[in-house]
């Protein structure tokens, strides 16, 4: 299935039904009175996040949904049926936008977790609403209002914990190949990688994490240039970013510091708090290179980019420094989710109890 990541769809939700005007009328029973009942509320429409999604691609096909209108209020104090909402189901990490506005109505990051993205219109009121002392036999109602009509724009950011990051070709999918069950495409060209791909990487009993392999950027990325572009948005949301070398380019004039510092400059461009992110640096295919070059090479990068971070060597075909690098990983997340476990905890109260208060 082809990876979607944003869509546009017009969301009506229902008018609600108009109040009757209706007097009662039975043999034998003079000036009976309005009996005109309200009409029903409107359908209401809902965004619900459910983890089987992982693609808006069914908003590609249809883009108009409509929930059901409120019934008019009938004779003998009878309400219309209110109309049935409509929930459309979206993955797990979509953001919901005002397309007109650009307002930001809300973000669906747990499983279930419902939105109301257009609200139903209200009942109008019967006749018999507007019965008083002074006027017994009232002609007046009132009309349904109408439901929201909005145009939205849908996103969908991948809930990962850790994202990478690199040129075309530093390794970046054969690096989750190598530490995850995900088979991402790999070949000896740029841009293979065409669509985000999430991998689970497993370090034992109730330790793990997810990670995502972006397309590669390149210079100009924020601008438009190349894929990667479309997709810094899903690194929106990561703890760590893993910043991929390609340390023994086969092309002798690029030089692996222009390249970080050319990342540096699109994360910067695109905003976001990218730039401020946790970012380690891992210096990719060191087996490519001798023992002397690898440590020539690697200090000179990390030296002549003042590099204040936990660096890694690794090689994402061989496997070398793999292992020590998720493990180092998953214990800064480990420790993450203890800090914001504690943060969530209510303070305990330091009056002592007593069992009569």
């Amino acid at each position: 299935m082809k990876f979607v990541d944003e869509a546009v769809i017009r969301v009506e939700a229902g008018d609600g039904g108009n109040g009757c005007v209706s007097f009662r009328r039975e043999k034998f029973i003079p000036r009976g009175g309005p009996n005109g009942g309200d009409g029903g509320d409107g359908g209401s429409v809902y965004l619900s996040a459910d983890p089987g999604l992982n693609t808006l691609v069914d908003f590609r096909a249809k883009r108009v949904y409509r929930a059901e209108r409120g019934q008019d209020g009938m004779g003998k104090d009878r309400t219309g049926r209110s109309g049935l909402d409509l929930t459309l189901r979206v993955p797990v990490g979509t953001r919901v936008s005002d397309q007109d506005t650009g307002e930001l109505i809300g973000e669906l990051v747990e499983p279930a977790e419902r939105l109301l993205v257009a609200q139903g219109g209200f009942h109008g009121l019967g006749n018999a609403r507007f019965k008083s002392s002074i006027n017994q036999a009232p002609r007046q109602s009132t009309p349904g209002t109408p439901g929201e009509l909005r145009w939205l724009q849908l996103e969908l950011v991948l809930l990962a914990d850790v994202g990478l990051l690199g040129f075309p070709n530093a390794g970046k999918s054969s690096l989750v190949r190598r530490v995850s069950a995900a088979r991402p495409r790999v070949a000896d060209y740029p841009f293979t990688t065409l669509y985000p791909t999430l991998g689970v990487v497993s370090l034992g009993q109730d330790r793990s994490f997810v990670l995502a392999d972006l397309p590669g950027l390149i210079e100009g990325a924020a601008e438009g240039a190349g894929l990667g572009v479309r997709f810094l948005k899903h690194l929106s949301r990561t703890d760590l970013l893993l910043h991929l070398v390609d340390i023994a380019p086969l092309d002798e004039a690029v030089d692996p510091l222009d390249q970080v510092r050319q990342i540096e400059r699109e994360l910067k461009r695109f905003g976001g708090g990218l730039l401020r992110k946790d970012r380690w640096l891992v210096l990719n295919k060191v087996d490519l290179l001798t023992k002397k070059q690898r440590e020539k090479r690697c200090s000179r990068l990390v030296e002549k980019l003042r590099w204040r971070h936990p660096v890694f060597e690794v090689s994402a075909i061989t496997g070398e420094g793999t292992a020590e690098l998720m493990a180092a990983v998953m214990r800064r997340l480990e420790k993450r989710r203890s800090a914001q476990a504690a943060k969530k905890q209510p303070a305990e109260s330091s009056e002592p109890w007593h069992p009569l208060g």
